[in-house]
């Protein structure tokens, strides 16, 4: 642990070397002696107001869906979309779907976003590709309201894959063929075939697992983000209603639900809150096999 005094992080932002100090029960074992760690310390202080003070920045926000007859264009939502830039982007529409959903009109936020990006698209090719707002509006509604059924479907599989730590791996350039039995768990002599053939199984039968689990899991999917995708799937269809593109409202769903959520999840447990730790280099090979 290391410590410093909270004054002085208030009146400047210290630089420089601070003790590394041993936990209390491994003082002995350590003999005190561990070093010490060059820091930059700053103090980012937020001042958070009483709630009625933000009445009004929310009824600004929310006007557009509580009267939608005004100019599209000129809403508070349309002027934000277009100030916003791609770095700031994901910390907008995080902060957005919070102070809606708070208000009970997270779905009407997705349903006025989407319909404002599926206005600008011609190609349905292209439809929802883009870091936008209503994109990255949709992924961090996904986060918030879904986590809890996103562990309950991937949670068991994930684990499985970092308890057994199998040696998982399809390109013939990065086989380690000559890394011994104890490593890749091969009884006898190792070729390309073999274990192209044994991680293409493996693989198979981790997919499978997920593949059944999302399936398996109608039921339990919230119904927030069901009713979120029902509108999608409307909105879609009205904006391509051709025979050709009978598959895009298909397409947009999956696009959210597979690319921006199932399989994030599976390359970076982590960062879902399905595991405490990254991968080790194995583990996460497979899991961006798995993802691909």
């Amino acid at each position: 642990q290391v410590e410093f005094p909270l004054a002085t992080i208030v009146t400047d932002a210290p630089k420089g070397w601070f003790q590394l100090l041993p936990f209390p029960r491994s003082t002995q074992d350590s003999g005190g002696q561990l070093g010490a760690l060059r820091l930059a310390v700053r103090l980012v202080e937020d001042t958070v107001l009483p709630p009625h003070c933000y009445q009004p920045l929310i009824q600004l926000l929310t006007e557009p869906l509580r009267c939608p007859g005004q100019p599209p264009a000129s809403t508070a939502l349309a002027v934000l979309e277009e100030v916003t830039s791609g770095d700031s982007r994901q910390d907008v529409a995080t902060k957005l779907v919070k102070i809606f959903l708070g208000q009970g009109l997270a779905v009407p936020l997705l349903d006025y976003l989407t319909a404002r990006e599926l206005a600008r698209t011609t190609d349905p090719n292209t439809l929802f590709r883009s870091n936008s707002l209503a994109s990255k509006a949709v992924e961090q509604f996904m986060k918030v309201v879904g986590l809890p059924y996103l562990h309950e479907v991937l949670k068991p599989v994930v684990n499985r894959i970092f308890e057994e730590k199998k040696y998982v791996e399809l390109d013939p350039g990065r086989m380690a063929l000559s890394r011994g039995r104890q490593v890749i768990s091969f009884k006898g002599s190792l070729s390309e075939a073999r274990v192209r053939e044994s991680s293409l199984e493996l693989l198979t039968g981790y997919l499978g697992d997920i593949v059944d689990a999302i399936v398996g899991s109608v039921d339990k999917c919230p119904l927030l983000m069901r009713v979120a995708f029902k509108q999608l799937r409307r909105r879609v269809e009205e904006r391509f209603p051709s025979a050709q593109h009978e598959d895009t409202r298909y397409f947009a769903i999956s696009g959210f639900l597979f690319l921006r959520f199932f399989a994030p999840a599976v390359l970076t447990p982590k960062l879902f809150g399905l595991r405490e730790q990254h991968a080790d280099p194995r583990t996460g090979r497979t899991l961006l096999l798995l993802a691909k």
